[in-house]
């Protein structure tokens, strides 16, 4: 059976889980330092997050394929990793991520795919609990677990509970302190680095909150034509509205908002109400912020982590490319962020992340910006804190184990092994339905094919992810890697035209 059953949430779990943590600064300092030191890290790719929310994203369940970057630490000679998933990942896709690891002759045999056998729209770790004979699989899989972590996409109850019953840690954040990564807990945080944020208010509970948030904001400012309101544990902007002042009096501003309110705010996700949006603020939370306009308006965002030894640490930096209807919802990035302003943001998510290390959050976390030029300079505004793995995370992962480089904060690039500056262009929403005549396999073939592929010695090419989803939802992700960001996006859109080649082609009858 499992290594430890505690009732979830219960004071014992709440100890056993400490007790657990409490392994990670020994195991950082001598194991994940150490490349050839054995390990085993078991990968829980599944987004825990609102199962409405979750259900609006095209292709969801597939997203947990993002993870499968994390193969290449196979590339680590003593290193194995159990992955698991909701349903089984067609072996051309795990084949495909192995051959970028040619030169590592074994690095199937220390691979483990673990399924739960489950479409449903639910959180991957609510489905591994429900199963005791998987959740003994992967104990028998883990092997010793004093060489063993827990990563996920982020970190819930339910990871806490799962790193109890697995009895190994987790690297990642207690979800105690999740509020820091919810809007509201951002702006405290925000607010005691001394970062610049949108005005705005937080802890809104109900409508009446958003009314008043609303009118005091469009009081401080009169010319504000619009606000945003979000929810404190939206995802990818699709916990976001906007509402318009157009019409607004001087005289009575509240009275007139209150009359407004659903007639005025555009919801960004799909299908959603404003009575189902109302309860979902009554259920979370939520804030009020101003909206942010300028010309040449940027989205930059810094990753960074809190190690087990209490070091702060750069990841990387993006450039954010948003949609939507509005323009909030991630679409793709470029990396790294633009040097005009890359070191400037580096420097206020530092400050952000002493804040989130004096309260004891743990592993990574990202800080999102809005920039807007301004005299010659860029005035830059704290939107969020992601205390999570994010839409950058695995295209970084992609970079980083290819070339076995790191990016360097001081120079805001990213140096490969051999002594290379390498950028990317990278999205999960390379989308068209005449993609859906293709499979995974017809991918891969065309990717070779047509020369689609990453070059080694180069150190410059094309990778692919979310590949389940192409024959479904005519979707898929890319990574184009290249010598500067604007070689990277001719890469892509040369990609995208070879696929859009390939996918009108009728194939000869048999």
């Amino acid at each position: 059976m499992p290594a430890l059953t505690l009732p979830p949430g219960s004071a014992a779990e709440l100890a056993a889980f400490a007790e657990l943590q409490a392994r990670l600064p020994a195991l950082f300092r001598h194991v994940f330092s150490d490349p050839l030191a054995p390990r085993t890290v078991v990968v829980v790719p599944g987004l825990s997050v609102d199962p409405e929310a979750l259900a609006k994203v095209t292709g969801a369940l597939h997203y947990e394929e993002r993870q499968l970057a994390m193969l290449m630490l196979l590339r680590l000679p003593n290193t194995r990793i159990v992955f698991l998933s909701s349903t089984p990942i067609e072996p051309a896709i795990v084949d495909y991520h192995l051959r970028l690891l040619a030169d590592v002759p074994d690095a199937r045999r220390r691979l483990v795919l673990l399924s739960a056998s489950d479409a449903a729209a639910q959180s991957l770790t609510q489905k591994i609990l429900d199963r005791p004979r998987l959740l003994q699989r992967i104990c028998t899989a883990i092997g010793d677990p004093a060489i063993a972590h827990l990563s996920v996409f982020n970190a819930t109850p339910l990871e806490r509970t799962l790193a109890v019953q697995l009895g190994i840690p987790l690297y990642g954040c207690d979800p105690a302190l999740s509020d820091w990564g919810a809007k509201s807990g951002s702006r405290e945080a925000f607010r005691r680095a001394g970062v610049r944020m949108p005005d705005g208010v937080e802890r809104l509970r109900d409508d009446r909150d958003v009314v008043g948030a609303l009118a005091a904001i469009k009081a401080r400012n009169p010319s504000l034509a619009r606000a945003v309101v979000k929810l404190d544990h939206g995802f990818s902007g699709e916990g976001n509205a906007v509402f318009s002042y157009a019409g607004c009096p001087e005289e009575d501003a509240e009275r007139w908002i209150a009359g407004h309110l659903p007639l005025n705010l555009a919801i960004e996700a799909r299908d959603l109400g404003w009575e189902r949006y109302s309860a979902k603020l009554a259920e979370q939370g939520g804030i009020v912020e101003a909206w942010i306009t300028g010309e040449g308006l940027r989205s930059p965002s810094v990753q960074m982590r809190i190690t087990p030894l209490g070091d702060l640490e750069f990841i990387s930096t993006h450039d954010q490319i948003l949609g939507g209807p509005s323009g909030q919802v991630f679409q793709a990035c470029t990396f790294p962020a633009d040097p005009v302003y890359a070191h400037s943001v580096q420097a206020l998510s530092r400050r952000v992340g002493e804040v989130l290390r004096a309260t004891g959050v743990l592993g990574r976390f990202g800080v999102d910006f809005v920039s807007v030029p301004r005299g010659g300079d860029w005035e830059h505004y704290a939107i969020e804190i992601n205390l999570r793995k994010g839409g950058t995370t695995h295209t970084f992962q992609m970079l980083q184990f290819l070339t076995q480089g790191r990016y360097d904060a001081d120079r805001a690039e990213f140096v490969t092994a051999t002594g290379n500056v390498r950028c990317y262009y990278a999205t999960d929403n390379v989308v068209s339905p005449a993609y859906r005549r293709l499979t995974p396999q017809d991918l891969f073939e065309i990717a070779e094919q047509r020369g689609l592929r990453y070059d080694s010695k180069g150190e410059c090419g094309e990778t692919f992810g979310l590949v389940g989803a192409i024959a479904e939802f005519g979707k898929l992700g890319m990574v184009a890697i290249d010598t500067d960001t604007d070689a990277a996006r001719r890469r892509f859109r040369r990609a995208v035209a070879v696929l859009d080649e390939e996918a009108a082609v009728t194939p000869p009858a048999a």
